[in-house]
């Protein structure tokens, strides 16, 4: 009995893997730099609808990571949040 949970147990954890990240696309910082730029000009309003979009790309869905790119936003919306 305690075997068989001990085999299902390491093959759960062998499965427990990062996804390959190498397929990931993420924001340059030159791009970052631009997109902090442009949401210094927008109204807190709107960045406050940005960060709330970002926000519900970035929830966990089915065990389904968000993209890096909208990680990206959401901080970016964040900061300048902040910075009000």
């Amino acid at each position: 009995m305690y075997g068989e949970y001990k085999a299902k147990m390491l093959r759960s954890l062998t499965m427990a893997r990062r996804p390959d990240a190498a397929n990931e696309k993420f924001f340059s910082r030159e791009d970052l730099t631009e997109m902090a730029r442009n949401f210094a000009f927008l109204s807190e309003h709107a960045v406050r609808e940005i960060y709330q979009r970002a926000y519900r790309d970035c929830q966990i869905v089915n065990s389904q990571i968000p993209s890096p790119r909208a990680i990206q936003e959401l901080v970016q919306a964040w900061k300048q949040l902040r910075k009000w």
